[in-house]
């Protein structure tokens, strides 16, 4: 019964969202955002610790800035989410772009596989959808939804361009299986993970511990690595998909250092948009939750 609750208000509130002009929806999903802000301590603090520890030397009002612009992406995201079933290429031109998909055609055309570099950076959902809606449907690295009807609504919105999700409980199989048929997986890679699925890497000059999944399968099967991202450009007033230059994975005799060289490498890449768009990243998620043995947690 709760399930079925929450999947209704869901899909209640989503359908109100997407049939609302869309300025309208952008001010209720801000008011919604704000009120989760002041609402929810917990969240608020990680985010305020994460903005101390990735920025020492700002100062606090800088900080407290960035963290509430979060909020405020979140909420547009929603919005967008609740309105991706009605995108079109044409009703989509005024706002949404792709710049440098050059790097995106060479690497497919390779034939080996590519592997998008992405993060929970900017409207994250928007991106793979956008990339299907113009012809290039993908694939997605994803967590079930403990609620399984949530789950089959939000991935049937997400593949309605020719998408598929692959599931992080056996995404392994799944990747090999889609490079090997030359396909694109795009791996959120900015999560915390714990030993053996993450090594640590550096992330804003801490030790952070990063899935090493993608560099694996990227050094078996040769595939392409470049990032992509879905950004709001303000002085634009649009959406842009951005794709960067292809990542060099490195290949030598030496596996376990070439992972995590890899992994360093998609992560130093990541850490380079994030500080481009710091108000547009995720940092409610305790990023360095997981220490090396024997430190002391940051949280």
């Amino acid at each position: 019964m709760r399930e079925r609750l929450e999947y209704w208000i869901v899909v209640a509130v989503a359908r109100a969202l997407g049939r609302l002009p869309r300025g309208t929806a952008r001010l209720l999903a801000g008011g919604i955002a704000f009120g989760v802000y002041c609402a929810f301590g917990r969240l608020r603090r990680v985010g305020v610790r994460n903005l101390q520890l990735a920025f020492p030397e700002a100062p606090s009002q800088a900080r407290k800035k960035i963290l509430k612009g979060v909020y405020a992406h979140l909420g547009w995201q929603l919005v967008e989410f609740c309105r991706m079933a009605r995108y079109t290429p044409e009703n989509t031109r005024n706002w949404m772009r792709t710049e440098g998909l050059e790097h995106y055609v060479a690497a497919r055309a390779r034939g080996t596989g590519v592997l998008v570099v992405t993060a929970h950076l900017g409207a994250w959902e928007l991106s793979s959808f956008y990339h299907s809606l113009m012809g290039h449907p993908m694939g997605m690295v994803i967590r079930r939804l403990d609620n399984r009807g949530l789950d089959a609504f939000v991935n049937a919105i997400r593949c309605l361009h020719g998408n598929f999700v692959l599931h992080k409980d056996d995404f392994g199989r799944g990747l090999l299986t889609a490079m090997r048929a030359g396909q694109t997986v795009g791996i959120l890679m900015d999560t915390n993970m714990t030993p053996p699925q993450g090594e640590f890497v550096e992330f804003f000059g801490r030790a952070a511990c990063t899935g090493t999944g993608l560099a694996h399968i990227a050094r078996r099967t040769g595939a392409a690595v470049l990032p992509g991202f879905m950004l709001w450009e303000p002085a634009e007033r649009r959406y842009v998909l951005h794709f960067g230059a292809e990542v060099e994975m490195p290949h030598t005799e030496n596996v376990a250092a070439d992972i995590l060289e890899g992994t360093q490498r998609c992560t130093r890449v990541i850490e380079s948009w994030v500080r481009r768009y710091p108000d547009q990243w995720l940092w409610i998620h305790r990023r360095w939750k997981t220490r090396p043995a024997g430190e002391a947690g940051l949280y």
